[in-house]
C-alpha cells in the first residue's frame, strides 16, 4: 500500500470492515450456535470487543512508528526476535489464504452447480485465485474506493440474507454442545488473528484517533455481523453456508456475488501482509514476485488443506500472537521500551514462550473466560517480573551494530 496515501478513518473502517465480511466469519459464529442467541450474541460481541481493543492498539503502535507490524515489532522484540514472529505469521497468512479459498471455492461449487452446472474444483479455484493476486496487486493503485463501494455493498446483499433467513427459517435443534468459555475464545481469536497486519494499513492513517477508531469499529461491526450471521443461520436453517442459503431462497446471483466478493476484500490483505512480513526479512525481493508466490502457494495448499482441523488452526493464532503482543503492548505503553538495537528481547521471547505453554494447558479446563484473557494475564505478570529483575540484577542486552 503506499505510504503517500493517506487513510481516513472511514477508509480504515471499510477496509477492517471488508476483511471481516467473510465466508471464516459466518462459519466460525456457526459454531457458537449451541449457546442460542441470546447468549450466543452476548458472547460474540463480548468476545469481539476484547480482540478488537488489543488490535486497535496495536494498530496505533503502527500509525505512531509509521512501519509495518513485523517491521515494528522490532521495538520490543528485537531484530531477530521479529524474524521468528514474522515466520509464525507468514505461515498463518498463507494458512489463511488456504482456507479462504477453499471455503469460496465449495460455496462458488454450490452455486455454479445449481446455476450452470459447473462444478470443476479445480478450475473454480484457480479463478478466485487469480481474481485475489489481481486485487492485491491493485491495492497500490486506488483500489481504496472499489473496495469500500464492494464492502457497502457486502453489507447489504448479507443483510438481505440475514433478513431472509429469520422471515423463512425454523429454529433448528441441534445435538452439539459448546461452553461459554470455547465460544468466548472464538470470538476473541478472530480479530487476534489479524494482528500482525493491522500496522500495515494504519501506518498509513491520517490520525492516531482515526487509526483507533476506524480499525476498531470496522472490524467490530462487520465480523459481529458475520458471526452473528452464521449463528442465526444455523439456529434457524441448520447450515452456515451462504450459498446454500441463498439458493433455496432463489438468490442465486447474489449468494455468487457476495461470496466471490467477500473472499477477494478479505484474502488480498492476508497475501499483503504475507509480502510485507516477507520484506522485513528480505527487504529487497520484488513485491510483485511475492505476491505472486504467496497467492500460488495459497491455492496450492487450498487443494490439499484438512479443514477439519480448522478450529485447531484458529486454537495456534491464538495461543502464539495473544503472548506475543501482549509482550509488544507492555513493552510500547507500559515500559516504554525501544529495542531495535538489540538481537532479541529474551525475557520477551521467554515470557511469550510461556505464554503459549499456558494456553494449550488452559484451554484443557475450558475456563468461563476462555484462554486469551487469562493467558495475557499470565504473560504480562511473568513478564514484568522478569524485567523487575533483570532490572535489579542489572544485566544488559545483547545489542548489534547496524
Amino acid at each position: 500500500m503506499n505510504k503517500e496515501r493517506k487513510l481516513g478513518g472511514f477508509s480504515l473502517f471499510s477496509l477492517w470492515a471488508g476483511a471481516a465480511i467473510s465466508i471464516a466469519e459466518i462459519m466460525t459464529g456457526s459454531l457458537i450456535a449451541p449457546l442460542g442467541i441470546k447468549l450466543g450474541i452476548l458472547v460474540i460481541l463480548g468476545g469481539h470487543i476484547i480482540g478488537g481493543l488489543v488490535l486497535a492498539a496495536v494498530g496505533v503502535i503502527g500509525f505512531r512508528e509509521k512501519q509495518p507490524s513485523l517491521i515494528a515489532s522490532r521495538i520490543s522484540l528485537g531484530r531477530y526476535g521479529s524474524y521468528v514472529i514474522s515466520v509464525f505469521n507468514i505461515i498463518q497468512l498463507v494458512g489463511w489464504t488456504a482456507i479462504m479459498l477453499i471455503q469460496c471455492t465449495r460455496s462458488v461449487q454450490t452455486i455454479t452447480s445449481g446455476l450452470f452446472g459447473l462444478e470443476n474444483y479445480a478450475l473454480l479455484l484457480t479463478i478466485t485465485a487469480v481474481l485475489v493476486g489481481l486485487w492485491t496487486y491493485y491495492a497500490d493503485k486506488g483500489i481504496s474506493l472499489v473496495n469500500n463501494i464492494a464492502v457497502v455493498l457486502l453489507l447489504v446483499l448479507s443483510a438481505i440474507m440475514l433478513g431472509s433467513v429469520l422471515k423463512t427459517g425454523v429454529v433448528q435443534q441441534t445435538g452439539e454442545t459448546i461452553s461459554i468459555g470455547s465460544a468466548l475464545e472464538l470470538a476473541i481469536i478472530m480479530p487476534l488473528s489479524w494482528v500482525p497486519l493491522i500496522s500495515d494499513y494504519t501506518m498509513s492513517a491520517k490520525s492516531a484517533k482515526g487509526s483507533f477508531l476506524g480499525s476498531f469499529w470496522g472490524y467490530f461491526t462487520g465480523s459481529c455481523f458475520m458471526y452473528i450471521i452464521g449463528l442465526v443461520s444455523t439456529i434457524y436453517t441448520g447450515t452456515a453456508d451462504p450459498s446454500a442459503i441463498l439458493l433455496s431462497l432463489g438468490m442465486g446471483y447474489p449468494a455468487l456475488m457476495i461470496v466471490v466478493l467477500s473472499t477477494v476484500t478479505t484474502t488480498y490483505l492476508d497475501v499483503y501482509s504475507a509480502v510485507l512480513s516477507t520484506t522485513n526479512l528480505a527487504p529487497r525481493v520484488s513485491r510483485k514476485q511475492l505476491i505472486l508466490i504467496f497467492t500460488v502457494l495459497g491455492a496450492l495448499l487450498a487443494m490439499y488443506f484438512p479443514m477439519e482441523h480448522y478450529q485447531g488452526f484458529l486454537y495456534m493464532i491464538g495461543s502464539i500472537f495473544a503472548p506475543v503482543f501482549t509482550v509488544v503492548i507492555a513493552d510500547y505503553f507500559v515500559f516504554g521500551r525501544d529495542r531495535r538495537n538489540e538481537l532479541f528481547n529474551i525475557t520477551g521471547l521467554i515470557a511469550a514462550g510461556i505464554g503459549t505453554l499456558f494456553y494449550y494447558v488452559i484451554i484443557r479446563y475450558d475456563f468461563i473466560l476462555g484462554s486469551t484473557i487469562p493467558v495475557m494475564a499470565i504473560t504480562a505478570a511473568v513478564y514484568s517480573l522478569m524485567e523487575l529483575a533483570k532490572n535489579k540484577l542489572k544485566l544488559g542486552d545483547v545489542q548489534y551494530d547496524k
